[in-house]
């Protein structure tokens, strides 16, 4: 099998068609290219899916309020659906399978904030602890809101770390007192978001610190939770269950869908995951059929290899080759073409991945394509494998070859 004698050979029928065997490697090559530039495609629409979620947790479902849109029970349409904290609360201890739970309140004026010398505004929530859950804070520095700061309406505040650098350059933020609307809050935590820097430039205070001093009452402007490990027809479940309660206290009807707006990342995540998963298998039938294509490529150029040296084999056989030595030279050079074709078609499809994962790292909805080196090698090995299936046939027929009919062929 590596004798050096049979190698000279194969090279030397080789460059001696070069045309042909270069054309035959292209479609070999542009096969794995092809397969490894889709698979990488496939994973980089994947990626950015994982980035247009990776602000807010995939398994949670947001409510939002809304204006009625149906008569209902005497009551006319066009009425706004203010939720309380009763909803938040409702839902928490009647809805099975809530997890974590935070509901938001908004200043009804912009949050003018003051350390020192600095004054700048920002976006302030009042917020439960449990939001850092929901929005994938990571704090950075101290801690964030808890149950006390809630039971207590204490003063405090965690801020983004853009805030933190606008009102205190380089200080130290944590412990220090900052002025928000003109009252004073102490500062206990610092966070970063994987939200892009909008999140960062949040201020997180607790809700019930925020409903009392800036006369919001018992009012939320939205509430939302994560739903644990819950399937997707459990997650419906839970928001048709939600959607009860809120038009039970809110009297409004159930089906009115403008009434309350319920968001189920549950669903949108899974909705668009079952999308790429049809890509990517898309992205197999097409690159698998391109790979096929360039392998009975190999085994109609190894047929008219076997056709041309006909009477060459049968003077081999005739001098005393056996049929194993027939079979072994063309199997070795069809595998030579496919596997050095397919190794240059897969170098090139990653470099190809590399430098798109280069030129596109703020793409929204494409980020960091990339083919995991294992698929890649197992499919130029099977590449390899279909090359060798690829010359069996030309291989047996040439191994059946008669020395004397073909000593005599033209």
């Amino acid at each position: 099998m590596f004798d050096l004698d049979t190698w000279q050979e194969i090279l030397d029928t080789i460059r001696k068609n070069r045309l042909r065997t270069f054309l035959t490697g292209f479609s070999v090559a542009w096969g794995i290219f092809m397969l490894i530039v889709l698979l990488g495609s496939g994973q980089g629409l994947a990626h950015g899916v994982d980035w247009q979620f990776r602000d807010d947790a995939v398994n949670s479902l947001w409510v939002f309020t809304g204006q009625t849109s149906k008569p209902y029970r005497g009551r006319q349409p066009g009425r706004l659906v203010q939720m309380t904290n009763d909803d938040h609360n409702g839902v928490a201890a009647g809805v099975s399978g809530v997890e974590h739970i935070s509901s938001r309140f908004y200043l009804r004026v912009p949050g003018v904030m003051r350390h020192g010398k600095e004054t700048a505004t920002f976006d302030v929530r009042g917020v439960h602890p449990d939001h850092l859950y929901l929005e994938k804070t990571i704090i950075t520095e101290g801690r964030f809101l808890n149950a006390l700061d809630l039971s207590e309406h204490r003063k405090v505040m965690v801020l983004g770390t853009k805030v933190r650098d606008t009102l205190f350059r380089k200080d130290p933020a944590l412990g220090q007192q900052v002025e928000l609307n003109g009252i004073v809050f102490k500062v206990v935590g610092i966070f970063t978001d994987e939200g892009g820097e909008g999140e960062l430039e949040k201020v997180y205070i607790p809700i019930t610190t925020a409903q009392r001093t800036y006369a919001g009452g018992n009012n939320i402007a939205q509430f939302m939770f994560t739903v644990g490990d819950s399937t997707l027809p459990q997650s419906e479940a839970m928001a048709a269950a939600v959607r009860r309660r809120v038009s039970q206290r809110h009297g409004f009807d159930p089906d009115d869908p403008r009434a309350l707006h319920i968001e189920n990342n549950v669903e949108n995540y899974q909705r668009i995951g079952g999308v790429i998963h049809g890509i990517r298998l898309f992205v197999w039938v097409v690159g698998i059929g391109t790979i096929l294509a360039g392998v009975v490529g190999v085994s109609n150029i190894m047929m008219i290899t076997v056709r041309e040296r006909t009477r060459e084999i049968g003077v081999r056989k005739a001098l005393g080759a056996t049929p194993w030595s027939v079979v072994a030279l063309v199997l070795q050079e069809s595998v030579l073409i496919t596997s050095v074709a397919g190794y240059l078609g897969l170098v090139l499809g990653i470099g190809v991945l590399e430098l798109a994962a280069t030129q596109l790292q703020d793409a929204e909805f494409f980020r960091n394509p990339e083919v995991d080196l294992k698929i890649a090698v197992q499919a130029t090995i099977l590449l390899v494998v279909c090359g060798a299936l690829a010359g069996l046939v030309p291989a047996r027929r040439a191994a059946a070859v008669r020395p004397v009919e073909a000593l005599r062929d033209e």
